[in-house]
């Protein structure tokens, strides 16, 4: 198929079975399934190399960086196993301790991905919260049991406006049914505080700071709002190696982890390009997809098409508003996706010497340390930025990747990334200008070197990601990581509205599989796989009817 593009030249698509819009990490699982399954897929990313926010970038020679996503947890070893990605060069080195946390006092702990070594350690600062970490872990692993089967279940239309929706549902209500108990529980916690949640076990603040993080982490949020626990249990749902709840990084970066995804796609046959920016999703008559054009004027035809990128994106911007239902409309600008977030990512030449833990040779302290020293310091900084001011004391989660992969450095360097709470994406005062970016960097240099003297004579190079910038780069719409907020009422059927649950869409053909759908945010390819099996059983049973009206 051949047009004339912008520039006055002939240029060609392609048809196709199956095109995914947005090579982020979902959109090539998404792809590498569907190709198994024998549809003839291609994959159209807008920018230069694949992985969405999930990439390796190298902004100084020499320096290899996560530029957005910098950890792995949540992507299954399912999805691992059945797409070969071992073979392929995904490789992670797990995180134990989980991370090291400093406090203001010169203490500090190590929280291992053992219980009983972690209730040891927080038993050194306080004896009764050593003694509850262990209910407080068995309880939240318990809760995580319970809802991870439910990731990889499709979510039916609440509504049940079609039959395919009734065994669905049916099913779900048995699950629960069967775990009255647990169900009563995951409740409980989907409306609660992080705070109200971890209070019900612990009472040190230092335990509590230490501890919250987790149900903060890319929450339009600070610890004592409403319904940041369910954050915290998703943040406990992947395994690294068959530990539950333990968090790794990549080697060579998570754009490692994208590059083996799509190597799977295209061994299994499917077609993947760069520098390929979809600006339209093709509506023909009767409110079916025929395909996508692009910036450059081609067009790829094709009976199904599958977004990969933000909900908002896909059907206000790439469909149009003209071809969907009123309410879906209202659903999607009503979707929040806000963020509170930054990244800021540093070279240094040596590694930090914490007040808590001296030492600049590699220790247990270094892979990762989190600046979270109490409850009521992580709930400040939230303060500050409901009201557009970046938070003058913030919590950070350090990662140090070059301390288990040196390759990402040069010799005797390291790479450090930050993930910044909390950060408004549009400030009180004005524009991200390039003095409010290095404002921000320099606030999170000196933060850190209140827990770890002379760290601000480490660092050689820094780059800073507003949440605005996450967005322009990413097309994280608000700058949030999750692509909308994981809040009770934008989950499970609810994400990103009723009339796009379970990954199809009004328009016959249009499947979303990112972020934005069930089961939600972070590096973990269930959206993508799940979305794949609704996009082959239609496939299927559309294939089924055609040969019945053929005969």
């Amino acid at each position: 198929m051949s047009f004339v593009g912008k520039m006055g030249f002939m240029v060609k698509g392609g048809t196709y079975d199956a095109v995914v819009v947005g090579g982020g990490h979902n959109g090539l699982v998404c792809a590498a399934y569907l190709a198994r399954a024998g549809l003839r897929t291609v994959v159209l990313e807008r920018r230069h190399l694949v992985g969405g926010a999930a990439v390796t970038e190298e902004p100084w020679p020499g320096y290899r960086v996560s530029t957005a996503s910098y950890v792995v947890s949540l992507l299954p070893e399912r999805i691992v196993r059945e797409l070969s990605l071992r073979s392929l060069g995904y490789h992670v080195y797990p995180l134990d301790p989980a991370y090291f946390a400093p406090f203001e006092d010169g203490s500090g702990i190590l929280v291992w991905e053992d219980p009983r070594h972690a209730a040891e350690e927080i038993g050194r600062i306080s004896r009764p919260d050593g003694e509850a970490y262990l209910r407080y872990s068995r309880d939240i692993a318990a809760l995580a049991d319970v809802i991870r089967p439910l990731l990889h279940k499709v979510p039916p239309d609440p509504a049940l406006r079609s039959a395919r929706d009734l065994p669905a549902a049916a099913g779900m209500l048995g699950y629960l049914l069967r775990r009255r108990g647990a169900a009563a529980a995951l409740v409980d916690l989907m409306t609660m505080s992080c705070a109200d949640f971890l209070q019900r076990y612990f009472r040190d603040e230092r335990i509590l700071g230490a501890l919250a993080p987790g149900g903060v982490i890319g929450m339009w949020g600070g610890p004592m709002s409403p319904g940041s626990a369910y954050v915290l249990l998703h943040h406990r749902m992947g395994e690294v190696d068959g530990v539950g709840g333990c968090w790794a990084v990549a080697r060579g970066g998570m754009g490692a982890v994208s590059e083996a995804i799509a190597a799977a796609a295209r061994a299994t046959g499917a077609t993947v390009l760069t520098s390929a920016d979809v600006i339209s999703i093709d509506v023909l008559g009767g409110g079916r997809v025929g395909g996508v054009t692009l910036a450059d004027g081609r067009v790829f035809s094709a009976p199904v098409v599958v977004s990969g990128v933000h909900p908002a994106t896909t059907f206000l911007s790439l469909v149009g508003e003209k071809h969907l239902p009123g309410e879906l409309v209202d659903d999607v600008r009503q979707f929040r996706t806000r963020s509170p977030a930054a990244k800021v990512n540093l070279a240094l030449s040596g590694l930090p010497s914490f007040t808590a833990r001296p030492g600049s040779e590699l220790g247990p302290q270094h892979p990762e340390f989190i600046i979270s020293p109490t409850l009521e310091y992580l709930e400040r900084a939230w303060d500050a930025a409901k009201y557009g001011m970046p938070s003058p004391a913030p919590m950070i989660d350090c990662v140090i990747p070059s301390t288990k992969d040196s390759s990402l450095a040069p010799a005797g360097a390291h790479v450090m990334s930050c993930f910044v709470q909390y950060v408004p994406y549009a400030l009180a005062d004005g524009e991200w200008t390039d003095a409010a970016r290095d404002a921000l960097a320099s606030s999170v240099i000196s933060t850190i070197e209140r827990f770890a003297p002379g760290f601000g004579g480490l660092v050689t190079h820094r780059e800073v990601l507003t949440p605005y910038d996450l967005q322009e780069r990413f097309g994280l719409l608000g700058g949030n990581i999750f692509h909308g907020e994981m809040s009770a009422d934008q989950l499970f059927s609810f994400r990103p509205s009723p009339l796009a649950s379970g990954y199809r869409t009004p328009l016959r053909g249009l499947y979303l599989c990112g972020s934005g759908t069930h089961p939600g945010g972070g590096v973990m390819g269930i959206p993508g796989r799940n979305a794949s099996r609704v996009i082959v059983r239609d496939a299927r049973v559309s294939s089924m009817r055609r040969r019945v009206v053929r005969r």
